[in-house]
């Protein structure tokens, strides 16, 4: 491509560009192209003619400039002079849209063990490559955006980091609404627990079982969401699918701790209905638990409210909510 074309198509790029986490912001356009019927030796002689941005990858083309192959490289220079590069190059090679979300290109770099991907339009001509030095930037950036949401920040961004170096009184002022929330879910919690005191009455051993079953629901639900979070580096599949999947995880799990936990109250206690109880509330508050610890601090930050402060605070007692919710009631139907 001539230095107009190449020209032409970073202005045709300007606005994906704007983009900051697709391939069209890492895009580099003068890179090394190649036809199919000209020989190693002509593409490598090609290679001294021009300065490129990058020449990791050289890109294959027909005529008009549609991709149709690629070779590293290292593979250019190990392969026989004499050869076309039709017969070297690989054929129908990965690659991207400008649009495409930087995660989404790293992934399949990594796939193909490729040090850098095309990219092209959606008419198939090739626009340049994503090099490897993107490439790792992308996955430093992803791994420390994972971090982050891993601790309830959304992005790399100022009110994050004004929440780490903020006065100690402004700290306080922007935590302790959500504290505050929490301890009124508490309150909560308390009247919930009190309006079954003739059951608990009867059957004080019901009592027993009430801090371990908020205990399993709390560490469930963060459970959930340190997995999904490491998980979303690797997977392109939307809210929904995702929540719905830590739902049935969360249901799974709570199906094994019930089984495990349903003899040992049968024979200590000697009462089958407060066992099932116990394991069926299990059952439910870990789904609940796991689909809560998925989807609260998305929804707080799509919200414009920053996770950090208040992810922690209120998926936990919406967790003990509910939980305490789910047993009283099973318990009621179950055991009395």
């Amino acid at each position: 491509m001539n230095k107009h074309k190449a020209e032409s198509t970073r202005h045709k790029l300007s606005t994906v560009r704007q983009h900051f986490e697709t391939a069209g912001r890492y895009l580099v356009a003068s890179v090394p192209r190649a036809l199919p019927t000209e020989t190693v030796a002509a593409v490598r002689a090609n290679l001294s003619k021009q300065a490129y941005e990058n020449i990791e990858l050289i890109c294959v083309t027909e005529l008009a400039g549609k991709l149709i192959g690629v070779i590293s490289i290292s593979e250019l220079f190990a392969a026989a002079p004499n050869a076309h590069i039709d017969n070297v190059m690989h054929k129908n090679p990965p690659y991207v849209y400008p649009e495409v979300d930087q995660e989404r290109v790293a992934s399949i770099a990594l796939h193909h063990r490729h040090n850098a991907v095309a990219v092209v339009d959606h008419h198939h001509f090739l626009l340049g490559t994503v090099p490897s030095d993107a490439l790792m930037h992308i996955l430093r950036r992803e791994h420390v955006e994972d971090l982050h949401r891993l601790v309830g920040i959304g992005r790399e961004s100022d009110v994050a980091r004004e929440a780490l170096e903020l006065p100690p009184l402004r700290r306080v002022r922007h935590r302790l609404p959500w504290l505050i929330v929490g301890l009124l879910g508490s309150m909560l919690s308390a009247l919930l627990v009190s309006s079954f005191e003739a059951e608990l009455t009867r059957n004080v051993a019901i009592a027993f079982f009430v801090p371990g079953l908020v205990y399993i629901a709390d560490a469930i639900g963060t459970q959930s969401e340190a997995v999904a979070v490491r998980g979303l580096s690797l997977s392109q599949a939307d809210l929904h699918h995702l929540v719905m999947g830590e739902s049935r995880t969360g249901m799974i799990i709570g199906v094994i701790l019930g089984l495990l936990t349903f003899p040992f109250i049968w024979v200590v206690f000697a009462d089958f209905n407060l066992a099932i109880a116990v394991s069926l509330s299990l059952v439910i508050a870990s789904s609940l638990a796991s689909t809560i610890g998925m989807f609260l601090p998305w929804l707080l930050q799509r919200l414009g409210t920053d996770p950090a402060y208040g992810s922690g605070p209120l998926a936990t007692i919406i967790q003990d909510i509910l939980s305490l919710i789910v047993y009283f009631l099973v318990v009621s139907m179950l055991v009395f």
